[in-house]
């Protein structure tokens, strides 16, 4: 069993790597600073491919470089920044790099990997969602909307490979890291930072596959409680990002 992973060489990301590398995975990471996949890859002992994911070319490399993916995590994410220029003054092209890296950049790995898995009958896709695309407040015009959009991306590509392949959205909660670390206060209700890992390592089974499309936040949701009730969450759409009236 392969699994590549994106943003694999720091913060969740290596988290991930580790935790599917305890649980037997062959772990491929992934990310453009070859020092520290390099690191990680080494730490695991796994592979390491140099990778931009708004760049297809370079996705195309690295995915034949990392041979037959059973699993993609698409957790490859940046911000503006914490201190970056108000919207109307912030360079365009610093801002749409952001709507690259976290909406373009998780489209291009999908469509990958996807024809391979596909071809050889099974695989499964996680996506790294965020709180930013739903929760109140903020004043992000960029990181906030590219997770919303990447988002409901998860749940189109779920409907889109209904029965064929899995695809789940997770949000890792408010974890401590260099994006986040300079946003929010110490004080924070952070999340401890094992539990997006823990949670990959579960979809990776397969034994949560009904849940395929769902939103899953790896602080606040069970997923046996939620694999019991399935009939119910599907009846009344639960665990979905919705207007409700």
């Amino acid at each position: 069993m392969r699994a590549l992973i994106t943003g694999g060489g720091r913060g969740i990301g290596a988290g991930i790597a580790r935790a599917l590398a305890a649980d037997g995975w062959e772990v491929v990471v992934g990310a453009r600073t070859r020092a520290q996949v390099t690191v990680v890859a080494e730490e695991i002992g796994g592979r390491w491919v140099e990778l931009d994911v708004t760049d297809r070319a370079s996705v195309r490399r690295a995915v034949v470089a990392a041979g037959p993916v059973d699993l993609l995590v698409a957790n490859a994410g940046i911000s503006e920044g914490h201190d970056a220029p108000r919207s109307w003054e912030i360079d365009p092209d610093e801002w749409w790099r952001v709507y690259e890296v976290n909406v373009l950049g998780v489209h291009l790995c999908c469509r990958a990997v996807i024809p391979g898995m596909l071809e050889r009958g099974g695989g499964r896709i996680v996506i790294l969602g965020s709180g930013a695309a739903y929760l109140p407040g903020g004043d992000s015009t960029a990181y906030a909307p590219s997770k919303a959009a990447a988002g409901r991306y998860a749940e189109m590509l779920a409907n889109e490979l209904a029965g064929r392949l899995p695809v789940f959205l997770i949000s890792p909660g408010l974890v401590r890291t260099e994006l986040t670390a300079a946003r929010f206060p110490d004080d924070a209700p952070w999340t401890r930072p094992e539990l997006a890992p823990e949670l990959v390592r579960r979809l990776a089974t397969g034994r949560y596959d009904g849940l395929a499309g769902r939103y899953l936040h790896a602080e606040h949701d069970d997923l046996d409680g939620l694999l019991e009730r399935l009939d119910e969450v599907r009846a009344d759409d639960l665990n979905a990002i919705r207007l409700r009236r």
